[in-house]
């Protein structure tokens, strides 16, 4: 497992560089976030596959990160992973372990850490794309490290769901993908979304595809697939 990008909201601030050096050990991308503020503009700028959330952060609740992460549209299904002390998760924040995916107690072992981190973004789909983050669709390009996509060089505005969706299909090499394989890999087997909600996030990625939305094909009935070859009316 590597390549994944997160940001640690930095508590105590020793903790979160030995968690970030274990973690990028691991080969993952890690920013550590001084302070909730900057930590919540990287969120919203990078859009990263898991967020790890000190339970004391500085400047502000862990409760009202919280808040944020999921009212914002980029990061409402971020998993976040808790990190706490001791019996912190049942006494100074109740109920907070319901807004969270994992979480852990300190002090653990960063090697625990990281094999935590490590399931839950597996949970979620997440896959190695090392040495295979690169794909291109026509005119559309496709890094799924850098989470970037563009159009003949001209970067895309994707949200992190157009995007996931987008790579996807691109993975897929032409094969057709249901609405509920769409679900289980672009956006997670625990989100409760509708066919409907994926057809509507296609509809926003052709939008912004512009010509090049005639490589994004609904086969009738079934779901979609990406059209590799410009002669491929079928």
């Amino acid at each position: 497992m590597s390549n994944a990008r997160m940001v640690i909201f930095e508590g105590e601030h020793t903790q979160a560089e030995t968690a970030a050096a274990r973690l990028r050990k691991e080969g993952y991308e890690v920013q550590v976030a001084p302070d909730a503020r900057e930590g919540l503009r990287w969120t919203r700028r990078e859009t990263p596959d898991l967020v790890i959330l000190d339970v004391s952060p500085r400047d502000m609740s862990a409760v009202e990160i919280l808040r944020r992460l999921r009212k914002n549209a980029e990061t409402i299904r971020t998993p976040v992973f808790l990190i706490t002390r001791h019996d912190e998760r049942n006494d100074r924040i109740p109920g907070l372990d319901m807004n969270v995916d994992d979480f852990i107690t300190l002090p653990a072992h960063p090697s625990v850490l990281a094999a935590r981190v490590d399931l839950l973004l597996r949970r979620f789909g997440w896959k190695d794309r090392q040495g295979d983050h690169a794909h291109r669709i026509g005119p559309i390009t496709i890094d799924t490290i850098r989470h970037e996509a563009a159009v003949d060089g001209e970067p895309l505005k994707l949200t992190l769901t157009e995007f996931r969706l987008l790579s996807t299909l691109a993975e897929a090499k032409g094969r057709v993908l249901r609405r509920n394989q769409l679900i289980d890999q672009a956006i997670g087997m625990d989100a409760i979304v509708t066919d409907r909600t994926i057809d509507v996030h296609l509809t926003s990625l052709r939008r912004k595809l512009g010509p090049a939305r005639r490589h994004l094909k609904t086969v009738r009935g079934v779901g979609y697939r990406v059209v590799l070859d410009e002669n491929d009316d079928s």
